[in-house]
């Protein structure tokens, strides 16, 4: 890792929100929530009156009566997103996309011709403000995740630049939750033990946080708390998983409606899949329950698969599993991951997990949809089952990640 600041994180602020005050002028400087059952999104004007992504839309109304409240739109906010991402890749060869609405950039080796980071940042964030309409905050350090760190500090709308002389004095004092790896669960035992700040972490031997938080999360956060991140900006890199979760808030769902959101969630993940030339090997289901506890469930297929059916066969008997938990707990949350990718022309056709039953899956209904949907919009072509629904059982997307 080189000894100068060079690494950018570039973070839109609020995007969903951000992008829905752009395309109407009457919502801009006014609270405004994305979502549906839950939120989804808040812009900064409603974040100041508590609201919170994830948080169920009633609580949300009590917090901030005259909040403005708008379904998400989800094309709109892909095509907010490309639009940003092609200033990143005009401003250095060197991006690595983390989600639909944040990147790393590299920008070590443009300052004969770009000028300092400080500087390309700064030109940064004037051309996404320009050019897409949007507000970003810039993040910039010597490693990934002190940039990432630099970002989240300078919200809203702002830059921040940690030189490396001064890294300690910048991360030391912060919360041990600003750490990646450290949610609710690690931060508690942190907490338990007198460890309230990074410096105290850093402050420890290695094997004490490994004994207290376990061998990997224990070195890992460790590590971070040091400043010890030698993780390069990937631009090649594939990423091993693509996801989609819903937020289900406190609403009661049927197992049917939860079929139902599944359909969905595995309908677009697997259009993304063939669309980035990927089958993948495994599935996994995620479940937060009613309390809060999470649960992930996962099939591994024989060969590699792409197919849309064989995906949506998986998921649906893992969730057919949960029905007793989810009846009794009630759920919050639903999500799939598809993982272990793999290049799509190394792929054998799968066959349904009831084989005996129905023949081998035909890919080319795969492709005509993906065609249909490509040149009409994702809602050209949907299942029968989905048919004349309330729009919002699909409950809000949270933002994807890959």
């Amino acid at each position: 890792m080189g000894s100068e600041a060079t690494v950018l994180h570039a973070d839109l602020d609020a995007f969903y929100a951000s992008v829905e005050q752009r395309d109407d002028p009457a919502l801009r400087r006014r609270p405004v929530i994305v979502g549906g059952g839950v939120v989804v999104a808040a812009s900064y004007e409603a974040k100041a009156r508590g609201v919170r992504t994830a948080m169920g839309l009633q609580r949300a109304r009590a917090l901030c009566p005259d909040a403005v409240i708008v379904p998400p739109r989800m094309e709109a906010y892909a095509a907010a997103s490309r639009a940003v991402f092609a200033i990143f890749h005009d401003t250095t060869p060197y991006v690595e996309g983390i989600s639909i609405d944040e990147a790393f950039l590299e920008v070590g080796g443009l300052r004969r011709l770009a000028g300092a980071p400080d500087q390309i940042a700064m030109r940064l964030r004037e051309r996404v403000r320009a050019e897409a309409g949007l507000p970003i905050s810039v993040g910039v350090a010597r490693t990934k995740f002190l940039a990432k760190i630099a970002s989240a500090v300078s919200k809203p709308d702002g830059l921040l630049v940690v030189e490396p002389e001064r890294e300690e004095e910048f991360l030391h004092p912060l919360p041990v939750e600003r750490l990646w790896g450290v949610g609710a669960v690690t931060a508690e035992k942190l907490h338990g033990r007198g460890i309230d700040t990074v410096g105290q972490l850093a402050a420890l031997e290695a094997a004490t946080a490994e004994r207290w938080l376990g061998r990997a999360v224990g070195a890992q956060v460790h590590a971070l708390a040091r400043l010890r991140d030698p993780r390069p900006v990937e631009t090649t890199k594939r990423h091993g998983s693509i996801g989609s979760q819903r937020a289900l808030g406190n609403r009661s769902y049927s197992f049917g409606e939860l079929g139902l959101i599944l359909i969905q969630i595995v309908d677009g993940l697997a259009k993304r899949l063939r669309d980035r030339g990927s089958s993948c090997s495994t599935v996994v289901l995620r479940l937060r329950y009613g309390d809060f506890i999470k649960a992930t469930r996962s099939h591994t297929f024989a060969a590699p698969t792409d197919h849309t059916e064989v995906l949506l066969t998986a998921v649906q008997r893992l969730l057919a599993a949960e029905e007793h938990d989810i009846a009794d707990r009630g759920i919050t949350l639903i999500g799939v991951s598809l993982s272990r990718l793999s290049r799509a022309g190394a792929v054998q056709d799968e066959l349904p997990l009831d084989w005996n039953d129905r023949p081998r899956v035909d890919g080319k209904l795969d492709v005509v949809l993906d065609a249909v949907r490509d040149r009409f919009g994702s809602d050209a072509v949907t299942r029968a089952a989905l048919l004349g629904r309330d729009p919002g059982l699909s409950a809000p997307r949270l933002p994807e990640h890959e």
